[in-house]
Order: structure tokens, then sequence, then C-alpha cells
């Protein structure tokens, strides 16, 4: 998930043999401030102000993985490797292994999160998706029957009597099979695209994929994502600009008759993270099922 949200837990300080081991490897001394970033919906950051620049200190949640969004902070280390110099992810520093917990050292990204070019987000998407990606990365065939089967997984571990009227909202097996794979962010919602300029960079790489490229540009397209990230519903019209910029005329018919469900496996993980006390997630689920509706 993004981390745009605020958790309790997000204003606390770095556990102190973070800190410690942080500066026993030389990147950062003593006295450098620590700022607690906002967000960590999955995980906690602070930005440190080094001699050197700032850098990004991101400590994971060892229960913070669901069964849509890994949460692997060691193959989100070798992405960032795998991604210097492309500007399409933060330049990696160190990565990190204490009593505390595992934690990710990069370099602060400046700018601010997407402002509304969904253009741009097509663009980097395509740039992303042409690359070669990782061995060893999990696999998303992106079939409609595992698509289904997801979010049947899903409701199946949901007592809200909800789970079974949304079940029935089910679509149709419209019978399509795996998509070409390729390299996939994994969790490519507005909050986990930083802006400066023209220049667009992804962060929060802690659940990349091999798999549909349909994945990330349902998930951009998500209205659940998109008022998680606190905004509204993308309008057709800038839909429509994203899937342009993207290009990839295949990919573009693969998706519309993907969307019923990619809306309703959405809404099943709406509903299973509001049971489980996220109450952001109650009117993601409802804009999810209003957008189901509409195509359906």
């Amino acid at each position: 998930m993004p981390e745009s949200g605020i958790q309790q837990n997000s204003r606390l300080p770095a556990p102190s043999d973070l800190r410690r081991a942080v500066v026993a490897e030389g990147i950062a001394a003593a006295g450098d401030r620590w700022r607690p970033l906002t967000g960590g919906r999955s995980n906690r950051l602070w930005k440190i102000e080094t001699r050197d620049g700032p850098l990004v200190c991101k400590f994971y949640d060892r229960e913070a993985s669901t069964p849509l969004f890994p949460n692997d902070g060691a193959t989100e280390h070798r992405v960032l490797t795998r991604l210097q110099g492309t500007g399409l992810a933060p330049r990696p520093v160190l990565w990190l292994q204490t009593p505390s917990g595992d934690c990710l050292i990069y370099r602060h990204v400046p700018g601010r999160t997407w402002e509304g070019d969904a253009r741009a987000v097509g663009q980097v998407l395509a740039r992303l998706h042409a690359m070669a990606p990782l061995d060893g990365l999990r696999r998303l065939s992106g079939s409609s029957a595992e698509l289904r089967a997801a979010g049947q997984q899903l409701l199946s571990a949901c007592a809200d009597e909800r789970a079974s009227s949304l079940g029935a909202l089910v679509p149709n097996d419209p019978g399509i099979g795996p998509a070409r794979q390729v390299f996939l962010h994994g969790d490519a919602v507005p909050g986990n695209v930083i802006q400066n300029g023209s220049d667009l960079t992804l962060i929060d790489w802690q659940c990349p994929a091999l798999g549909d490229p349909c994945e990330d540009l349902a998930m951009f397209m998500s209205p659940a994502m998109q008022h998680l990230s606190g905004r509204r519903p993308l309008a057709l019209a800038e839909e429509a600009a994203l899937l342009r910029a993207y290009g990839a005329g295949d990919t573009m018919e693969r998706l519309a008759a993907l969307r019923p469900l990619f809306h309703w496996r959405m809404a099943a993980y709406c509903l299973w993270k509001t049971e489980r006390g996220d109450a952001a997630y109650e009117q993601a689920m409802h804009l999810e099922i209003a957008a189901l509706r509409t195509i359906q």
C-alpha cells in the first residue's frame, strides 16, 4: 500500500540501535537530525539531514504484508540497485538488518507527490515496463481466472456480512489468459509517484513483480487508490490521456476487458482492510463498487 496515510507510530523516534548502526556505517553523523516523514501506512520513514545531502531511512514493519501488497525490503533494495541511473527510482545507499528490524537507506527524492499530469504517469510506466526485470520476482500471470481467485480468497477471509453481497457482484470470467510478462512496480499509486518539475520518480518498491502491465495501469487508475492518496478518482479524460501516453494497443484492449475484475478485486481488498481496522478503506470500497457498476 502507498505510504501516504499517517499511522500513529509514524511520529515515533527511530530505534536507538538503528541510529547507531547507520552512524557506524559512516553515512550519517551522531548529531544529524532525523525527522519523521508523514506517511507510514506500511512502514516508518525518517529523513536524515546529513552533510552530504538528505537521506531517507525506511524501516520495515514485519507484519505489514497483505495478500495484494507484499512488504519485502530486501527485494526493494535489489530493485533500487537495478534501477540506478534510470531516474525511475531513488538511489540506494545501504541495506541494514538490525535487532529492531530491517531498514533501507536511500537518497531523498526532491519534489512533491504526483500533481495531476496523467500523461507523464503513462510515459513513466511505459519506460518501466520496457525494461528487463530482475530475476526472482514474484509472478502475476494476469489471467482473468487469477484475478477472480484473488478476490474470492480475500472475501473468504472476511467475516463481514457484506462479503457475500460483494461476492455476488463478481464479474463474469472473460476467459483471458496470462499476459506478456513485464517489470511491474506492484504499487503504482499516486502517493508513490514523486514529481520534480517534469521528472517523475517511483518510490516504495517493496512489492514489485513480473507480470501483466495491466496490473500497474489498473492500480494507478483505481478509484480506491486515488482516494487513499488524497485525490478524487480520475476523470475519463485523464484515464484516456494516461492510456494514450502509455501506448501498446494490445494492452489497452486487455485492460478494457479486465477492468471489471480489477475493480471487483480492489473492492474485496478494501473490505478485507476495513475489517482489520483501517477505516480509510470504507469509502474506498464504495468507490470501487460504484466504478464496477458503471462499466458492467
